[in-house]
């Protein structure tokens, strides 16, 4: 596990690069963040892909500036649907497929923020799977996610911010025949795959923004179950 700089059209991307244990060659996960930008959470969850067989690199999209500029300006991109972020992850996963042990075939998964972004990237942008996890549904997901990638969704019923998020995104995936699993779990909010531990996580989380352990295993282990059957044995 150790720190990498991935160049794009922009800048230097600071990257968190993962690597599954002994030789082999391995497909490869992008890892996008939440709000909160790189954190122990994150490298958890790069880690966490490497031991399941994961070439796995987590990029920090906050590299360029000061935090709170690069929260500000990676939301209105999300909202726009093109911009920097996206070139930046473009510009990720063609260092990735390239990688010593890489098999080239490369999956992303993100949470709420980057949950969204994965979902916008599921179409058109070279995945072979996408795991969304409450990242934002749009409302003519049908239009947007039209040749997209087979999708992994898991969002939280208790999510007031994503509400009927899974359910339009299932319609939409069902309507374009997109492989798909997309869970909502009704005793989990937001943020329930993000064990974060600091002091702001510990408040949000009196309003149900919180990590949910059984919906979090539960939820993993769909994933790596898609992610198997769509990076490992390549359908």
């Amino acid at each position: 596990m150790t720190g990498v700089t991935i160049t794009t059209p922009a800048h230097q991307l600071r990257s968190y690069l993962a690597r599954p244990a002994g030789e082999g060659s391995w497909p490869g996960v992008i890892v996008l963040h939440d709000v909160a930008g790189m954190s122990d959470d994150l490298r958890h969850q790069a880690d966490w892909l490497a031991s399941a067989g994961y070439l796995t690199v987590a990029p920090d999209l906050y590299s360029w500036g000061r935090k709170i500029s690069c929260i500000w300006a990676t939301m209105r991109e999300l909202t726009a649907g093109r911009g920097r972020v996206f070139a930046d992850i473009d510009a990720t996963r063609q260092w990735l497929a390239v990688q010593p042990g890489c098999t080239g075939r490369i999956g992303v998964i993100g949470f709420c923020m980057g949950g969204g972004f994965a979902l916008l990237l599921a179409p058109g942008h070279g995945f072979a799977a996408a795991s969304v996890n409450y990242g934002g549904t749009p409302k003519d997901a049908e239009s947007v996610l039209r040749g997209a990638c087979p999708i992994v969704g898991s969002y939280g019923g208790k999510d007031w911010s994503q509400r009927g998020a899974a359910d339009r995104l299932e319609r939409a995936l069902d309507a374009l025949g997109v492989d798909h699993d997309v869970k909502e779990y009704p005793d989990a909010g937001h943020s329930f795959l993000n064990d974060h531990r600091n002091v702001l996580f510990k408040v949000v989380g009196l309003i149900g923004i919180a990590y949910h352990e059984p919906s979090a295993l539960d939820a993993r282990r769909r994933i790596l179950s898609f992610f198997e059957r769509h990076l490992q044995s390549g359908t």
